[in-house]
């Protein structure tokens, strides 16, 4: 994966946050700065100052999205362009000939934006609900939107965002960007047509198996 993101055409410093193996801080010359062995959560704003840059945004890319593309890290970045940007993360519309399980499935959490391509809601359920419409009709009924583990956040919203308590929805979803949102930080939800395969479970890791076949 790092190999992966180390080919961007622009510098990029990275850092993999993993609760389980290394974790490695790396350059964009692909050079190890910092490895740390652990079994906790460290906080990507821990990895950013270990790295000591002093850049305007940090983009986080998160271990179980292995397959992110370069120009996804690109549509992450214009977000930014917006100065009331203060989080930015990545959505896929469904496709309408999809199966319907891949809406229903609970580890692929959906988005709902407002006209301004702002969050609204993340939720592990099918969101919005399509009243009058058969269940397995409504992928052709509504832009359902996928959400992919890839986030960027301005320097200071970042270093705000990690000192804030677990929040109620949070909790209730297991989903962190709702502690974000539920204290008010706006994040705009960029959109991208290419296909990722995000890994929480084992099935999930062989349909990636799959995809690299």
């Amino acid at each position: 994966n790092f190999e992966k993101h180390s080919s961007f055409p622009f510098a990029l410093r990275e850092a993999a946050v993993n609760n389980n193996y290394q974790v490695v801080l790396m350059t964009e010359e692909f050079n190890p700065i910092l490895t740390v062995e652990t079994r906790h959560i460290v906080s990507i704003e821990e990895a950013v100052q270990k790295i000591g840059t002093d850049a305007d945004i940090i983009i986080n890319v998160q271990g179980d999205e292995p397959f992110i593309h370069p120009s996804q890290i690109e549509a992450l970045i214009k977000c930014f362009d917006d100065p009331t940007t203060q989080i930015a993360t990545l959505g896929k519309p469904f496709d309408n000939d999809a199966d319907i399980s891949l809406l229903d499935n609970p580890n692929s959490p959906k988005i709902v934006v407002d006209n301004n391509s702002f969050a609204l809601y993340f939720s592990r359920s099918v969101i919005p609900f399509i009243r009058g419409v058969e269940h397995n009709q409504w992928l052709g009924k509504y832009p359902f939107l996928k959400h992919l583990g890839i986030y960027a956040y301005r320097t200071q919203v970042l270093h705000e965002i990690t000192r804030l308590p677990q929040s109620s929805l949070e909790l209730a979803e297991s989903l962190e960007q709702l502690r974000w949102l539920q204290n008010g930080y706006r994040i705009r939800v960029g959109t991208t047509n290419i296909e990722t395969v995000g890994i929480d479970t084992p099935e999930d890791l062989q349909r990636a198996e799959d995809y690299l076949t």
